[in-house]
């Protein structure tokens, strides 16, 4: 087992690979039932609010409102598909099934397990997201091809979310604590976003908070590519993306060090 510092970081570039590998092998065998799981709550918002409210709202920055609310959905998907798989999923790996602790006796350092379970996590979010389009793209409201371009994006922010949710991880004590994420982050930020409504009708404050919120950026990527608009600024909300992957990757590989190699 690799100790000190080296110990949090990747010991090279394909380690990771095995990590998520096994979490890929150990998915499969319910792999419909997850599938299903991810698609329902951004669906279900889909169809409620775009063929219920978008009735008596109309259209919305020149589209209809299901168009305009698609996008945001496929973002918030990847949002809560990346966040949850990390939340539980890998936590449950850590904590309760001490599967890291089976890994770190292996080759694999804590920074290889971390970049496999982020990527693992990128990966439910980029089948979640790819699910909410293709459903978009069938009912009419996602141009083809420039859709194709919001794929990477849809990557980028299940590493974002991921990253994120890592040092939550890494922090909570038990599974209890999760619920003060989803409730005082990802709620407000799902509302703050642009998702569900234009974040230009929210009072002047919230619209400057909104701004430095990822999934912010990740809407402002997607839309434009699913709606077959040119995008705008897209350098510098893909380097916030990048930002909010790689920074708190490297302070979730310091306090999970701290918590599993004391």
């Amino acid at each position: 087992m690799v100790e000190g510092w080296s110990a949090a970081m990747p010991a090279n570039a394909w380690n990771w690979i095995s990590v998520w590998r096994r979490n890929f092998l150990a998915w499969k065998k319910i792999a419909p039932a997850s599938i299903l799981g991810n698609l329902a709550d951004p669906l279900i918002y889909l169809f409620a609010l775009g063929f219920g409210l978008g009735m008596m709202v109309g259209r919305v920055d020149g589209t209809s409102y299901i168009a305009f609310l698609a996008a945001g959905m496929v973002a918030a998907s990847a949002m809560t598909s990346a966040t949850f798989e990390t939340i539980y999923a890998a936590f449950a790996r850590m904590h309760a099934q001490r599967s890291w602790e089976a890994m770190l006796c292996t080759q694999l350092t804590l920074g290889d397990i971390v970049v496999g379970e982020l990527a693992w996590a990128a990966s439910k979010a980029f089948l979640a997201g790819t699910g909410i389009m293709i459903v978009a793209g069938i009912l009419g409201y996602a141009a083809f091809p420039s859709v194709l371009y919001a794929l990477p994006i849809v990557v980028l922010t299940g590493f974002a979310f991921a990253s994120l949710a890592m040092v939550v991880a890494a922090l909570a004590p038990s599974y209890d604590y999760f619920i003060f994420y989803q409730t005082l982050v990802l709620t407000p930020m799902l509302f703050l976003s642009g998702a569900v409504f234009p974040v230009s009708q929210l009072p002047t404050h919230f619209q400057q908070v909104g701004r430095f919120l990822p999934l912010t950026h990740s809407i402002d990527l997607i839309r434009p590519a699913l709606l077959g608009r040119p995008g705008e600024s897209v350098a510098l909300h893909i380097g916030v993306l990048c930002v909010y992957t790689v920074l708190p990757f490297f302070l979730s590989a310091f306090l999970l060090r701290r918590r599993l190699m004391p």
